[in-house]
């Protein structure tokens, strides 16, 4: 058997939170998994992809989904993984929060909400987080959308991806670089 030299990142957004309509960055809830078929699809989809090593924010929703998609594995859990701390939003009704305006990406990704961190910070505390996490293998990474478009390594314009619900992003990591973006928000099935 030949040893893995690359370093691959498999990113899964956690399966749809059950958030009652309110903000959940940091705030803890569990993931809707009622949707068998999606993890099933997933499962298939991630099962040849040769994963050697299950990191997780330690958010219940991440935790769980990563369970469902790997019965019996072990996995770690790293806090840096944690979605971005929108402070004194968290737990506001949807439709409770602050309108931003017309903030442009680099205005909106500065942005503290009260007591909270922006998405610049998160990109900060994802950033070494992902390098160290990134050794030679295959390493799927159950996290949140923040982190996600974090890890992209794209700065403000990140924000202008979407990522589902159950989707996976894939990096690789590219000697004396960065990473090399091989999908984003790619579904079982899509």
């Amino acid at each position: 058997m030949t040893a893995r030299t690359e370093a691959r990142l498999i990113l899964i957004r956690h399966a749809p939170a059950l958030h009652g309509g309110r903000m959940a960055g940091r705030r803890d809830v569990d993931a809707d998994l009622s949707g068998t078929a999606a993890i099933d699809a997933l499962r298939d989809m991630l099962s040849s992809e040769g994963v050697d090593s299950i990191v997780t924010s330690p958010a219940r929703r991440c935790v769980q989904t990563a369970q469902a998609l790997w019965p019996g594995r072990a996995m770690a859990q790293d806090p840096r993984l944690w979605e971005q701390d929108f402070g004194g939003w968290e737990g506001l009704p949807f439709a409770d929060l602050p309108d931003l305006g017309d903030l442009n990406r680099a205005d909106l990704a500065a942005h503290r909400p009260p007591g909270g961190e922006s998405f610049d910070d998160l990109c900060a505390r994802v950033t070494p987080a992902l390098r160290e996490i990134a050794v030679p293998g295959v390493t799927a990474i159950v996290a949140h959308a923040g982190v996600i478009r974090a890890a992209l390594g794209l700065g403000p314009s990140a924000l202008g991806f979407e990522i589902a619900p159950l989707s996976v992003t894939i990096l690789r990591a590219v000697p004396g670089h960065d990473w090399s973006i091989t999908c984003v928000n790619r579904v079982a099935g899509g």
